[in-house]
This record gives C-alpha cells, structure tokens and sequence, in this order.
C-alpha cells in the first residue's frame, strides 16, 4: 500500500474506504468487510452520523490501533464549539485520537474553527489535521493566520473533475490532495468512454479501476464507497498493474472540470 507523508512521522494511505451516505445500520458491515479485506483507512464525519459504527468496527476488526488511519470531520463553526465537538466525535467513536481530522468545509469562521483543531492536534487528540472543500484563497488564509498549515484538503476529484489549478497549488504549498466522489457518482457516464473502455481491455482491469489507479498514480488519495462486497473488494485491487505515460496523458485529456451537483460555489473559481 502506498501512502503519502502528512508530517514527519504521519503517513495517509493512498486509498481508503469512504462512509458517505452509508446509513449507521449498515455502516458496521461495510466498514467490518473493508478492513477484513485490506482497507487501513477509513474515513467519517460528524455529518455521516456513523462516527460510531466505524469505531465499534474499529474495535472489533483485531486489527492494532496504530495499523489504522481514521478520519474525521468537523460540522460545526467556530473555536469552542469546534473544540467541543472533537471530544463529542472521539467519545461517540470510542476512539482515543483521531489520525485526521478536517474542517469539513469552509464556514463564517474558518480561522477560530481550524485554530480548534491545531489545539486540538497539539494535545495529542488528532495526529493531522487539514481542511475539505476549501479553494486556494481559504487555504492561503489559513497559512497565513496559522502556526500549522493544513496538511491535507480534500476536495472533489475525479477523471471529469480533475482539479488542474488546485492540484499543483496543493503540490506547491506541500499539502496532500485527496479526492471525494473519486468516480463522481456516475459509473454509468465511466463506462461510456471509449478511452476507458480500452485502457480497461489492455489491464484486463475494470474501468472503476482505471479510474482509481489513474487517481492514485497522479498522487491523489481516493476513498471510493461501497456497500457491495465485491465492489468494496475490486476498488482495492488496483496496485497490480500501472497505466503507461501515453494511458496517463489520455485519461488526462477526459477532463470536463465537471462536478457533481453539490459542489460549492467557492470551488468554482478553480475552474479553468
């Protein structure tokens, strides 16, 4: 498994296991059969409302503590109500530190809701901490307010939404980039390209694996979800095989800067 240097001793796997919109009856499940199946990173949120069922998974998978990478993310504004909300997560998850833990997204008060988690991460309660949904100018902000800037955003990526303003942005400022929605919500519209479709037959690979493995070879951290344990299983079965330079360049060529309904309007100034 590849992973991605966040600090100097904190490392993020390169995929993960995604627990958007998995309901909490069945987030246990599908977090119980991802890590069973190889998955060391696993990513929640207070607004999934399954903080809880990722970490009774957590607990009951055997797996060393210190062998996962457990993210989270905040809902809430502001400094004390943020802090406050960090211990709300850890207790609900039953977890003593979360490894990550992001701003989920920008709100009328980033600076006090990230100062919570730098205090937050200073006491030993978060090992990284990062931003989500957040455009180059909030980043910016942030670094220039802050004593750690965030070291991950996680943004919305995927081969029609390539992010070719933020992604060198976040090479230069030396922060991880990590992709939500990574096959955008549409499989469907993936199978449909003719590009894909051959660059699957060459790999005898799927096209949601293509797709995952151009992410990751482009150095982009990817947490696809799924309830299909088959699917769960073929997301992660991507580092077997490597798409050549000239597969690269043409799977480059299929970006739309296209997102998902959702996306926030302060992103769109990264359109190009």
């Amino acid at each position: 498994m590849k992973t991605l240097p966040l600090t100097e001793h904190v490392t993020i796997p390169i995929i993960g296991f995604g627990t958007y919109q998995i309901p909490p009856e069945a987030t246990g499940r599908a977090v119980s059969q991802a890590i069973s199946l190889g998955y060391r990173s696993i990513d929640t949120a207070q607004a999934y409302h399954n903080e809880r069922e990722v970490g009774q998974a957590v607990k009951a998978s055997g797996i060393d503590r210190a062998d996962l990478f457990i993210t989270s993310k905040t809902k809430t504004e502001g400094y004390e109500q943020t802090l406050a909300s960090i211990d709300d997560s850890l207790g609900r998850s039953d977890l003593d530190y979360f490894d990550l833990m992001l701003v989920h997204w920008p709100n009328g008060d980033n600076l006090g809701t990230y100062r919570a988690l730098e205090d937050a991460y200073k006491a030993g309660k978060l090992r990284a901490i990062g931003v989500s949904n957040f455009n180059s100018e909030q980043i910016e902000d942030l670094c220039q307010q802050t004593s750690i800037a965030p070291m991950i955003d996680q943004i919305e990526t995927s081969i029609h939404w390539q992010q070719k303003k933020m992604h060198p942005f976040l090479e230069r400022k030396g922060i991880v980039h990590e992709s939500w929605s990574p096959l955008a919500h549409r499989v469907d519209s993936l199978k449909e390209e003719p590009t894909l479709r051959e660059i699957s037959a060459n790999h005898g690979k799927s096209i949601t694996q293509v797709v995952l493995r151009f992410l990751t070879q482009e150095d982009i951290v990817v947490i696809p979800r799924s309830t299909n344990p088959k699917h769960i299983e073929e997301n992660l079965d991507i580092f077997d095989f490597e798409l050549t330079a000239d597969e690269i360049d043409r799977v480059r060529g299929l970006d739309r800067s296209q997102p998902v309904s959702g996306w926030p309007e302060s992103m769109m100034q990264e359109r190009y």
